[in-house]
Formats: structure tokens, sequence, C-alpha cells
């Protein structure tokens, strides 16, 4: 091969042709895990295609020279020191000039996608002539941008409509969700999905093909028309403003009118520019992002995935079912141990639904569902790396089932429990080896909640310490270090929030009219639902444990005495249908309910950082939002605090608007 650019000191790329006069561009950024498209890497793509304007090769192939995959997208901390309109309008100019002058090239392009895709890669990909997607499990397309606040200015809101028709791509854009090799394919987004071994050669081939760049066609492409774009707008703004009733998250309705008024070109609307990129949400978001990369790194210990090849789940009601279904899914071996096999089957009926859901391939979902193994006698105990105690909420039982699994677990196995609200210091009074046991606090629903808090206390070994962060990374759960103390952080900061939510009912307040207000707020989920969600009778137990004898709620005791604890039995403060909550009209929130609700889950989390259970307040911040799912447009609850007192910006005048 013959190699390029000797001359031009690139530092981002490499540059080889071979025998047929195909150039392999490599992408491979010095330094970091990861390619980034900075600054500095866009004037050396411009320095590339100069030189091919002079010297055009047959064909051009961009690949990446990174492991973890293709291209991240731009670079975080460039858009976090952007200080102006100016700035903000020179960066989308600068990705947008580059990637439009790659569209025009005359001769093919072709992204070869190994791993993940995203934001300003995907608009990379988009600007070439073909796509090509390696068939592996570390694919990803996805334009994520909205979930920073901001919106893809680079040309995916013009090539991506066009490519795959307007409904696929507002969802891309609209929601940040990913696409696999396989689904990116049946879309379009990319022209075939290749395995590994095959695909420079099919690489190389498509590029010489000869074959017309895809299009959308049918309805999907009409939809794309200016004269249809409008009603297509209205219409997906009607589901954006049922997902953000609050209207706190300005990028989606942006995304909207660009495309729709300015055919995905965002440098006509210079004042949306300006006004997106400088906002509080968008701040605020790049806060959370950074917060969710801190407790990525924490899962990000030395541990192959040998080290966790077999788990062993203790408990098979909802929560230890799901455990067990999660940690399968993530592709473990697991036996999941109760005495009632009718609860082994009920998981593995929830099992079965969540690998159809999250693997759509069925050779894939019948591989997960066969690693889930019904263990009625406990015999997987003597194989697992890591162990999982997720029965009830009795200590005594717990300590009793401990002294049982010491005696059979391999001597260098993690014992974790999950309790919700139980001190470690409490649970392993009597233990053989105490200095191997740790928590691991899932939440519900384990499938849908990213965080894990793994529990500590003093005297914890620390290759058990690494091996449990290292192990909620594998699985792909954001860990949270926490101390243990009754209900550590999370769930210490959503009982009196609930409390307080159940207090308004007994002065008569509605229920729907609690929930609307905090999704009003932001929230996900209403407190009157989440109490239903997570079951009464665990409310009332945390409440117990974490309330220092605090009164039970009326209308809690009236549902328990009647056996109503929430969705797992139809009944709570709502009848339940087909897994979601039967609500009436929330008629109109009272002035200030909102903020009624939210500030003794401000004020516990204030405490709990005060009481070191956990390091500071970007942590506390982290825990609750990935942990509760409070609003993340205001950049956690000590974030929102401070913010408010401080005379209030666009996060806190939102969030009190209700």
């Amino acid at each position: 091969m013959q190699t390029h650019f000797s001359s031009l000191g690139l530092g981002n790329f490499l540059c080889e042709t071979d025998e047929q006069g195909i150039a392999w561009l490599t992408f491979d950024c010095p330094g970091i895990p990861v390619n980034r498209l900075s600054a500095q890497a866009l004037r050396e793509l411009n320095l590339v295609l100069d030189y091919f304007e002079q010297t055009p090769p047959s064909a051009l192939i961009i690949q990446s020279g990174k492991k973890a995959g293709f291209i991240a997208g731009a670079d975080i901390d460039e858009f976090s020191q952007l200080d102006s309109r100016d700035k903000a309008i020179e960066l989308v100019e600068r990705g947008w000039n580059t990637f439009g002058r790659l569209a025009r090239v005359r001769y093919p392009t072709l992204a070869l996608i190994d791993g993940h895709c995203m934001g300003g890669g995907l608009e990379l990909a988009l600007a070439c002539r073909y796509r090509l997607a390696v068939d592996q499990p570390g694919t990803a397309l996805s334009l994520p941008e909205v979930m920073l606040g901001i919106f893809p200015g680079w040309g995916g809101m013009l090539r991506l409509p066009r490519l795959i028709g307007a409904p696929a791509a507002l969802d891309m854009m609209l929601t940040g969700r990913a696409q696999n090799a396989r689904k990116a394919a049946a879309l379009g987004l990319v022209d075939a999905r290749v395995p590994p071994r095959l695909c420079r050669r099919a690489a190389a081939m498509k590029v010489l093909g000869g074959d017309k760049p895809r299009r959308a066609g049918g309805l999907p492409a009409l939809m794309n028309q200016p004269l249809l774009r409008p009603f297509v707008a209205r219409q997906a703004q009607k589901k954006v403003d049922r997902r953000d009733p609050g209207h706190h998250y300005p990028a989606p309705r942006a995304i909207l009118e660009i495309w729709a008024r300015h055919d995905g070109n965002a440098l006509k609307a210079p004042d949306l520019i300006d006004r997106i990129i400088g906002s509080d949400t968008a701040r605020n978001l790049l806060r959370v992002f950074r917060l969710q990369e801190r407790l990525k790194a924490f899962g990000k210990q030395d541990k192959g995935a040998s080290a966790f090849r077999h788990v062993h789940v203790v408990g098979a009601g909802v929560m230890g079912g799901d455990i067990a279904a999660w940690c399968a899914l993530k592709g473990c071996t697991v036996t999941l141990q109760d005495q009632d096999r009718e609860r082994i089957a009920a998981a593995q009926g929830r099992a079965g639904a969540l690998f159809g859901r999250k693997l759509k391939d069925k050779r894939q979902a019948r591989a997960a569902f066969d690693r889930l193994i019904p263990d009625l006698t406990g015999d997987g105990v003597r194989h697992a790396d890591v162990v999982i105690e997720a029965i009830t909420e009795n200590p005594d039982a717990k300590r009793a089932l401990y002294a049982q699994l010491e005696e059979r677990m391999k001597s260098d196995a993690i014992l974790a429990t999950n309790t919700s609200s139980l001190s470690l210091e409490t649970l392993r009074e009597g233990m053989r080896a105490p200095q191997r046991f740790i928590g691991l606090h899932f939440f519900n629903p384990v499938a849908s909640m990213p965080l894990v808090e793994i529990v500590e206390a003093d005297g914890i070994a620390p290759e058990i310490r690494s091996a449990a962060y290292a192990f909620a990374g594998f699985i792909g759960k954001l860990p949270l270090p926490v101390q243990s103390t009754p209900g550590f952080l999370v769930n210490a900061v959503l009982a009196p929030y609930m409390l307080e939510a159940m207090r308004c009912v007994d002065e008569g307040i509605k229920p729907e009219a609690l929930d609307a207000a905090m999704e009003k707020f932001g929230m996900p989920m209403g407190p009157i639902e989440l109490v239903d969600t997570v079951g009464l009778d665990i409310a009332r137990d945390a409440g117990a444990a974490l309330s220092s004898g605090a009164r039970m709620p009326a209308c809690l005791e009236s549902h328990l005495s009647r056996g109503e604890l929430g969705r797992k039995t139809g009944q709570g403060f709502y009848a339940w249908k087909n897994g979601k909550p039967v609500k009436g009209d929330p008629g109109t929130s009272a002035a200030g309910l909102a903020q009624r609700l939210v500030t003794p889950l401000v004020d516990k989390t204030r405490e709990q950082l005060e009481k070191g259970v956990v390091a500071d307040a970007d942590l506390a911040d982290a825990g609750v939002i990935f942990g509760t799912g409070f609003a993340p447009f205001t950049g956690g609850p000590l974030h929102y605090a401070a913010s408010t007192s401080q005379g209030g910006n666009d996060t806190g005048q939102q969030g009190m608007a209700s």
C-alpha cells in the first residue's frame, strides 16, 4: 500500500492507498480511547479533502483506528467552552461546511462503521455515498444531541430524512435512540451489515460497485417534501408535548422547526442556534452527561468478562427475578434460586418478555433465556463468581441465608445484598468472611433504571470492592459509591418525597393532580404512580425504616388493609390494566404544589451529603437523577436548589411553574 500525507503533518488521520486505488482513511485521535471531531480534526479532514481534490483516489473509505468504535461525536469540551453567539454559529458552520464538502466530492465514498457511531460521527457517515455497519454487539448509530439539549447541526437534519424518510429520522433525532447494525440495515440507514471478518472486502466491493446511493421512497419520502413538513412537524410536536408537558426541553422543538422551515440547515436560523446552545437546559444536560461519565468511570475496573461468567441470585421476586434476567441479558450464566417454583416461573416469563424486547434476533433471545437457569436447591452457588441476595427485608432471614451461602461459595466470590434499607453492619453480624460482603442495590424496574448503588462499609476487602464496581460496569449499569446507612442515598431521598405526596392525598388532593404537577415539573413519573409501581408494602416498610417513626398516611393504611399493593396486585392508588395505571382528570394543580413535593427531596439529599453517604454534591445529584429520574434539565436536586436560591434562572422558573 502507498502511504499519503507525510508532508501534511496530520495528527488524527492516516491514509494508505491499495492496489485498486482505494484510499483507506483511518481516523485515530492520539492519546484518547475514542475518536472525537474536534476543531483540529475537522481542519485536518479539510486538508485531506484538499489533497484528494488534486489527486483523487478511485474511492475513499473512512474507518476507525479505535477498538472502542467509529466516532463518538463532537468534542464535548469545545462545546462547553462556547460563550458567545458568534462562537456557537462558528461551531455549526465548521461541521456543516466540512461535511457538505465531503458529500460533494467526485469520487465514491464509504463509511465503514465498526462500534459506536454517534452525533457528528453519524453526520460524517451520512455525508458519504455509502455506509456499511459491522455486525457486532457494539455497533450502534445515533444522533443523541437532543439528550444534551442541542440539535444535530452538521447535516444530520438535512440528510437523515432524505435517507430513511421523515418519520424514522424524526424519531431518531427527537429521542436520541440508537440503532444496532440489524436495525440500521432494515431502516436503510446503512447499505448493509457485514461480518467483521469480511468487512474490508465488502467495503471495497461496495465503494467500487457503482450502485446508486440509497434514498427513501414511498410515503416516508413524500413526508419529507416541503409542503407536507409543517403537517408532519405538528404531529411530531404533539408527541413531544406529551413527553415534556412543562416545555423544559427546547431542543426537540428546535429540531422540528429547523427541519420543517429550513430543510435541516440550522445556519438559516442563527437566533435559534444562540438560544438553544446558550440555554440553561443545554448547560445542565451537559452537566448530567459529565456526571454520567464520572459514574461510568467507577465501573471501568481492571476486570475481564471471565471474572463474571456465573451469577447466582437468591430470591425470584420482582427484584431478584429481574436482576437475574438483566444479568442473563448481558451475557452471564445465571442460576435463580427460590423455594417457590411458581415465583421462578413468573420471573422466567418476565425475562422472556425482556429478551424479546431487547434482543430482536430470536436466536439471541433464546440464548439469553437458556442462560437463565431455575435452581430450586441452590446448586449454582458453588460455581458463582457473584452471589446476589434479594429476599425479604428481614435481617434475621438474611443472616440465616448468608450462613448457608458462605459454606458453599467459592473463596473469591462476591457476596452481595440487594437490601434497600438495611445497613451492611447489621447484616454481616456473625459472618465467617465479612470482608467479601458488599451491597449491590438495584432499582425497580431493573431494565429501565441505570443506577446501582455500591454500598460500602469499613472492612470490605479491596479486591471485592473493585470487583463489585467492575461487575456493575460489566452489566451496563452506573455504579454509585454510597456508605452503609439506612436507605443509602436514593431510597432515603425518595421516602420523604413519597410520604409528602401521600399526606397531600390525605388532605384531599387527587393523586392525578399530584402526578400531573410533578410530570410538568419534569419527572418521568409522578410520586403516587411511583408508590404504586414500587409497591405499597415496600413503601410502608421503607417509610418505617427511614422516617423516624412518622405516622403512616391514612390513605396508605387504607389501601394496605384491603390488600391493595399497587401494580403487582392490579390495584393501589390506581387500578392497573395492561401494566399501566388508569387515571382520571387531574384537574387544576394548586399553586406551589410541585415545590411543596420537591422540597423534602432536596432537603434529604442535602442531609445525606452532609452525613457523608456520598462523597460530594455532584455524586449526590448524579445518584438522584439516575436513581429516581429527577428532572435532568435541572442538573440535579442540589444544583437546582442552588440555582433557584440565587435569584432563579430559566431552570428554576420552569420548575416552580406548576
